[in-house]
């Protein structure tokens, strides 16, 4: 049977600090505030709210300093999109601590609080899960980074130094944070200050938790960075796609196909690849091969499979980008084995794939999780009753035990997507 559909605590708006100089981003920003930069003939800051959007964020208050008018001109009351956009203007010299301290009247109990130069994939309910379960006043987001600013234990934010000098300092705080109102007000000590101070005496206190993110996040703060971020936003026709089950028939179950002469094609799945390849899409495959860890798969022949596979699909007008393996034992702990995303993660870090309009083909309900687990969307090749196996919040867009009986509905995932980066 299907799992219960899990409780959700909402959150409904957004903070965005968008009033800096944007110094290190000249000379882009010597006629435009840092958030309203183009990448791909789209303002960064456009990118942010349409993220927050598809996690239910309609309401956005944004702080505002230099060169507001562009910001204002543009977005206005945000009703083109379908949004509530308010402002809080401030003079340019003001710290950012001071900006949301000004426009507190204009906040929700509870929201979320972004920087306007950075992009993090996130999916908000695993986020408003830790900070429900910790009980804190602030969660911040952080990514692993050697030499960073925050050290953690348990989740629970142990030391934030933005001087960067300890060697404990193992995560770097990311710019997207869950802010209680009022708890967050009552640390401050004076209006006018940075806001990492009273993140700082809030750490003091044991009042911040941390969603840890291992998918790469993305910055516009320097030009070089700006130019990664442009390419990683830009709109993508790439599938994830399982390989034993959905492109090639699976052995037996505790065996494995082991050499090219047992790889048997799923024709339905190879004449739907070639459908979506007339269409733009290319592929990449992510495979749990524990044969090897068990020495039942050669890795010599496991290569020459794949060689075969590309090959042949090659002919058909099917490009292959990648191919990423686990070849772990299931007893390893790995971080790679499926339903664990990391190799979602490593194509999304090698491809500069936005998971959140990324979506995985499989055929087992590990797929979908490690689709979940990952921040992407999926498609099920299997029948009803693997689909039940899984919880609310790891349930495919779509499923069918016939792959070109998806195609319809993966091309409106990508069309409605593509549409709506195209206001």
């Amino acid at each position: 049977m299907a799992m219960a559909t899990e409780q959700i605590t909402r959150i409904n708006q957004a903070v965005i600090l968008c009033g800096g100089l944007g110094t290190r981003l000249m000379p882009y920003t010597k006629n435009t505030p840092k958030p309203m930069i183009e990448c791909n003939g789209k303002p960064f800051l456009f990118y942010l709210l349409q993220q927050l959007h598809s996690q239910g964020i309609v309401r956005f208050v944004l702080l505002t300093g230099y060169l507001s008018e562009k910001i204002i001109n543009y977005f206005g009351d945000g009703s083109k999109w379908g949004w509530d956009i308010s402002y809080s203007d401030g003079p340019v010299d003001w710290d950012t601590g001071k900006r949301i301290w000004d426009a507190q009247s204009k906040f929700d109990a509870r929201f979320m609080l972004l920087y306007s130069d950075n992009f993090v994939p996130f999916v908000l309910n695993k986020i408003l899960a830790v900070h429900d379960k910790n009980q804190k006043s602030l969660t911040l987001m952080v990514t692993p980074r050697h030499q960073g600013n925050v050290a953690l234990k348990s989740n629970i934010v142990k030391k934030y130094d933005n001087s960067r000098c300890s060697d404990d300092l193992n995560y770097v705080e990311i710019g997207y944070m869950i802010i209680e109102r009022e708890k967050v007000l009552d640390y401050y000590r004076l209006p006018d200050c940075s806001f990492s101070e009273v993140i700082e005496r809030m750490v003091s206190s044991g009042d911040v938790a941390a969603w840890i993110q291992n998918d790469n996040y993305h910055s516009i703060s320097d030009p070089k960075r700006f130019k990664v971020a442009e390419e990683y936003l830009n709109f993508k026709k790439i599938i994830l796609i399982d390989r034993d089950g959905v492109i090639n028939t699976k052995a037996e179950q505790g065996e494995y196909i082991s050499s090219w002469k047992e790889f048997e094609w799923i024709i339905d799945t190879r004449h739907a690849m070639k459908i979506l390849a007339k269409k733009g899409f290319k592929f990449i495959v992510i495979s749990n091969q524990a044969g090897i860890a068990r020495e039942m798969v050669a890795p010599s022949e496991l290569e020459k499979i794949h060689t075969n596979m590309k090959k042949e699909l090659f002919n058909d007008g099917v490009e292959i980008l990648d191919i990423y393996i686990c070849p772990h034992h299931w007893n390893d702990s790995c971080l790679c084995r499926k339903p664990n995303p990391g190799m979602i993660h490593q194509a999304s870090h090698d491809w500069l794939l936005r998971l959140d309009k990324t979506l995985f083909i499989g055929d087992d309900p590990r797929d979908c999780q490690a689709s979940y687990n990952a921040g992407c969307k999926s498609i099920l090749v299997a029948d009803s009753a693997e689909k039940e196996k899984l919880s609310y919040h790891e349930q495919p867009i779509f499923s069918n035990t016939r792959l070109t009986e998806c195609i319809s509905n993966i091309l409106d995932f990508f069309n409605k997507d593509n549409i709506n980066d195209n206001y």
